[in-house]
């Protein structure tokens, strides 16, 4: 279990384009990489299953404590909470027994679980699968120092409102949100933060329900990202000036209230440029 830092730690999502562009191919170089320009975080990105063997997971899990890089693990993206089919439900308790098996390799403290969509049926149906699934899921799976981070969504047909997310992690101290603020953006089709205060509601909602701490060192993702009217499209760089969300106001935010986040920038490609961008004017804050 990693202990809890005092201040907010920023890191990509997955390798960005200058990691290979360093050289590098390998995820075991990761660590030592992040912590050469600057990074602290890194999420290991398990969206299409895990393939990695033991031995490899091991050995990135071993280079992140070397270089004191915090670990978490995205689940894979087929994973269905709120599916209507049980036996696919089913399966997604195994899969995340899975990634449960490798974050435990990786040294991680947070899995990320997306917690499914309404699709054809209601969202209160939807919403009751997916407590059905998370409930059969901690039962199965029993004690562990690693967060199941349920994650807010992009698109309005998405289980994943901020409510929604808050509303599952009630049921048992082992859930904890994952909030991505480019998603709950996007999903009401942008300007939703555009102040520090707009952020700081955020956490204080958190923290009403779940308690401080888990608004005080809450997992996030940040990018920005095209929508529609339907929500999310695509993710972008911060090089983008039109769909946002900004970046400052959050840094502002968690300097004025003393939070310590986990921020893991999910940019196309530029995901640790990106990252390092918000720790440096978070840095310049405190």
């Amino acid at each position: 279990m990693q202990n809890k830092p005092n201040y907010a730690t920023f890191g990509p999502g997955g390798n960005s384009q200058s990691f290979y562009d360093a050289g590098l191919k390998s995820t075991k170089q990761a660590p030592a990489w992040l912590k050469t320009v600057g990074l602290d975080a890194y999420e290991y990105e398990a969206g299409n299953g895990i393939s990695a063997g033991e031995t490899a997971l091991r050995e990135i899990g071993e280079a992140a404590r070397e270089h004191g890089i915090l670990m978490s693990l995205h689940t894979p993206y087929f994973i269905s909470l709120s599916g209507v089919d049980p036996e696919k439900r089913l399966k997604s308790i195994d899969y995340i027994a899975k990634s449960l098996w490798a974050a435990e390799l990786l040294g991680a403290d947070t899995i990320v679980i997306h917690c499914g969509s309404a699709g054809k049926i209601s969202r209160a149906e939807g919403m009751a699968l997916s407590a059905d699934t998370l409930y059969k899921t901690l039962e199965k799976l029993g004690d562990t120092d690693i967060s199941f981070g349920i994650e807010t969504m992009g698109k309005q047909n998405q289980l994943g409102t901020l409510d929604e997310v808050i509303e599952l992690c009630k049921m048992d101290a082992r859930l904890a949100p994952v909030v991505d603020f480019g998603h709950l953006n996007a999903r009401d089709c942008g300007g939703v933060f555009v102040r520090a205060d707009d952020y700081r509601r955020v956490f204080d909602r958190i923290g009403e329900v779940l308690g401080d701490d888990k608004a005080r060192w809450l997992h996030c993702h940040f990018s920005k990202i095209e929508w529609t009217d339907k929500g999310e499209k695509r993710h972008l760089t911060f090089a983008d000036s039109t769909y946002g969300p900004d970046f400052e106001p959050l840094m502002e935010a968690i300097a004025r209230e003393n939070l310590c986040p986990r921020i893991i920038c999910e940019s196309a490609g530029t995901m640790a440029e990106d990252a390092l961008a918000m720790k440096n004017y978070y840095k310049n804050l405190i």
